[in-house]
């Protein structure tokens, strides 16, 4: 193996719950090989401003790792773009010059006529970046996709490109399930993201676009593993059209990196009420950094939590203003919750804004989780061995809350699978009887989340299976250098 240093380019999509999991990769693949040296680039993506306070956090926590802003680009019109698949594709297709030009600035040798850039080992981009492939091919060094979402996720999007052309209807109205490689069970049309509802859609053209490019890869690397995935790794392995498979994960934020002061100083009085809770008594409702709910299901929530009788910490967010993507924060909850809620269930319950779910699920008062099931909460929840109570809202989240019941053999509570917003509501009675059966200390989703939570652990350890695949990562990419 090279002696010289291994330089890396990473591209992540420019949302937090996506750098985070890069940081976390360059992290690791840092700590395993002292020659690796990163560099992240940053996307300019104009709706989401709290991107940039929490990368100079993470930039000033993190030796070795260099983040570099790319300028700034408008956002597709909405005549170009349709849906948010399309907005966040085309913004970054539009991105390659200025990739290939930072990255020629950062690796470049002026003085040789070498055309490839110098100790530049490979391009590691985001799962909708694939748009960067042409940038990794001009510049003659490989490119990998980091996948965030889960190895069944990834066995649908290989498998789009087929559906596409053997299905002639959308498929919200085919009538017969769908069967892919990386799922044991058929899946009903109505699982899969809405994006691919509509075949006419631009959000479904763009993701079969990405389906079709993963191949042109060397490589997928998953934050999965392979002992909460067996049947999906086993068929992405075992299929010879698909690039090699990495399954590197959980890769997981627990040292809470891309939190602020001002972060901490919000969660000091909910954490300082957690501390006074009994072990595994307090049940967490929080639906990721985009999610949040019409005024009505609000209050079919608070209504669910006030018969329930449990304890609750609530994270509670306000639906975004126009144009913009990140959820905000209320300024006075009773004018959204019932009349005389936070009076009631003062003595057992908080109701607070954005809370750093790891801190929060890591707390030993947290028995359950009301979660969105985006797949860096349900690998969260798994490593602190809290059960979920699933209800997803948007993006892939129902087809992650379909593997975890259908797949794994019910590894989360059902609250309710079909959950599309608008006017479907969830009732009350749903709410609670969720509620109180993941606090069952007889719960049968407990016993399973805490061996696997146990297994998440071991597997990025010295011979575990992610610790081993990430390894053979390093080895390939040297190879292929």
């Amino acid at each position: 193996m090279s002696k010289n240093r291994i330089e890396l380019v990473f591209l992540p999509i420019p949302f937090m719950g996506h750098i985070v999991s890069m940081t976390e990769l360059a992290k690791h693949l840092m700590a395993r090989d002292p020659r690796i040296s990163i560099t992240i680039l940053i996307l300019n993506f104009p709706s989401t401003p709290d991107v940039k306070a929490r990368i100079q956090s993470l930039s000033t926590s993190l030796a070795g790792i260099h983040f570099i802003e790319l300028p700034h680009l408008d956002l597709p019109s909405p005549d170009t773009a349709q849906s948010p698949e399309a907005m966040v594709s085309i913004f970054i297709e539009g991105n390659k010059p200025f990739v290939k030009n930072t990255i020629a600035q950062l690796f470049f040798n002026p003085e040789t006529s070498d055309s490839k850039p110098s100790g530049l080992t490979g391009l590691i981009i985001d799962m909708a970046c694939t748009a960067m492939i042409d940038v990794a091919t001009e510049l003659r060094i490989p490119s990998f996709i980091f996948f965030t979402c889960s190895a069944c996720m990834l066995g649908l999007f290989l498998h789009l490109p087929a559906l596409d052309t053997s299905i002639n209807s959308d498929f919200k109205d085919s009538e017969t399930e769908l069967i892919i490689p990386s799922f044991k069970n058929s899946i009903p049309p109505q699982a899969l993201p809405l994006a691919l509802w509509c075949k006419n859609k631009d959000g479904f053209t763009w993701t079969v676009y990405h389906g079709c490019r993963f191949r042109e890869a060397k490589g997928i690397i998953i934050n999965t593993f392979a002992e909460l995935e067996p049947f999906a790794v086993q068929s992405l392995s075992s299929n010879g059209s698909t690039p090699p498979v990495y399954p590197v994960g959980p890769l997981l934020d627990l040292q809470g990196l891309i939190q602020s002061e001002y972060d901490q100083t919000q969660f000091s009085s909910a954490k300082k009420w957690l501390d006074d809770q009994p072990t595994s008594s307090v049940v967490f409702l929080c639906f990721g950094s985009m999610g949040s709910f019409s005024a009505q299901q609000v209050k079919e929530i608070a209504a669910g939590l006030d018969r329930s009788g449990q304890r609750f910490l609530w994270s509670l967010r306000q639906p975004p203003q126009f144009g913009q993507v990140s959820r905000t924060e209320y300024t006075n909850f009773e004018e959204v919750l019932p009349e005389g809620f936070l009076d009631r269930t003062a003595k057992r319950g908080i109701v607070c804004g954005w809370v750093p779910q790891v801190d929060v699920l890591g707390h030993r008062a947290i028995g359950g989780f009301v979660s969105h099931c985006g797949w860096n909460s349900i690998l969260e929840s798994l490593w602190f061995g809290v059960p979920i109570a699933a209800w997803p809202l948007y993006g892939e989240q129902h087809i992650n809350a379909f593997e975890m019941v259908r797949e794994l053999g019910g590894l989360v509570v059902e609250l309710r699978l079909d959950y599309r917003g608008g006017d479907d509501l969830v009732m009350a009675e749903e709410v609670d009887r969720a509620v109180r059966c993941l606090m069952d200390s007889d719960c049968e989703v407990r016993k399973k989340v805490k061996e696997i939570g146990e297994n998440s652990r071991r597997v990025l350890m010295d011979g575990g299976s992610s610790f081993t695949s990430l390894g053979r990562f390093i080895a390939d990419l040297i190879n292929e250098s």
